[in-house]
């Protein structure tokens, strides 16, 4: 038995899935209310990516309405409690990030997906898979909850059913701005792979960063780089936006499925492929029209009043 399990059975204020399913279950034996709207993701400004993939930072009509998916395990009672009173009474936009076939989140979307078969107004807006089994994907992607139950699908993923709805963060005013490349190639790492002493060691003399820094400082160093080799999700997605050359360091299913698609290398080999890199036009614009126009049609659907 693991230690986990064990524990669990003694405590299972310790264990998060026990948290987790305790919270459902609150959610779910309540009253199904409407007070409004409410965005969930992953709120978290420790990740630059995930806490700038919502909807609610880029429309005024959403403006602070924002839940952490996270805060559904919390080992705090109240914060649970808090959690799942907000869930129950509120319309649900659920988006962006990789929530999808990602078991860390896989009750939440669960207890989402049950929400929207009860009736409850619920929208997936710019979520996508993010399965570790990378190297076993094959299009269309297959996904863990049922599209169907949700009122409205936008998924960031290209060969999913319903309307393709890239990450919303390509409406940060940021990507206005223009970077002059100071760096034939950069490396621009995920969180593990910067923590990994290994891999700092491997890139030591290579211009690199990392995404737990700041969402400008971030886009600088993109914007430095002729070619940017990573394996985060939203910097490849940030730097084809801002016209760079890019190859990806697959971790998970996420970098695999993006409309436009992206070479494939390795952190210890990736100057044999730097011939590879690719490079897109119009993305940007493209992107951000594509996310209006979804926004329009959300806003309909909960039956929100545009802010002038």
């Amino acid at each position: 038995m693991k230690i986990k399990q064990l524990l669990a059975g003694i405590m299972p204020i310790l264990d998060g899935d026990a948290r987790k399913k305790q919270t459902a279950k609150a959610v779910l034996n309540g009253p199904n209310e409407h007070h409004g709207v409410l965005n969930i993701h992953r709120h978290d400004p420790n990740n630059v990516g995930d806490f700038y993939c919502a909807p609610h930072l880029y429309f005024p009509e959403l403006h602070q309405k924002v839940l952490d998916i996270g805060d559904m395990r919390k080992t705090s009672a109240k914060i649970r409690d808090d959690w799942a009173k907000a869930v129950r009474t509120h319309d649900l936009i659920i988006g962006g990030g990789g929530l999808l076939n990602l078991p860390h989140f896989a009750q939440q979307m669960a207890l989402f997906e049950a929400l929207g078969s009860r009736g409850k107004k619920t929208v997936l807006w710019g979520p996508g898979h993010n399965d570790p089994a990378w190297n076993t994907f094959k299009t269309p992607a297959q996904y863990q909850i049922d599209l169907s139950k949700f009122g409205m699908v936008g998924l960031r993923d290209y060969s999913a059913p319903g309307t393709w709805v890239p990450c919303v963060s390509c409406l940060h005013p940021i990507f206005d701005q223009k970077f002059l490349p100071k760096h034939q190639y950069g490396v621009l790492m995920g969180k593990k792979s910067a923590q990994n002493k290994e891999r700092q060691e491997l890139l030591r003399d290579i211009p690199n960063s990392h995404n737990a820094t700041d969402l400008h400082e971030m886009i600088q160093f993109i914007g430095s780089c002729e070619t940017l080799v990573t394996d985060s999700y939203h910097a490849m997605y940030w730097a084809l936006m801002m016209q760079r050359k890019v190859l990806v360091v697959p971790t998970t299913t996420k970098f695999l499925d993006f409309k436009y698609p992206v070479p494939i290398t390795r952190f210890d080999s990736f100057k044999q492929d730097l011939k590879k890199a690719v490079q897109y036009d119009g993305l940007l614009e493209e992107c951000r029209s594509i996310n209006k126009n979804f926004a329009k049609k959300v806003f309909d659907y909960l039956s929100i009043d545009p802010v002038s």
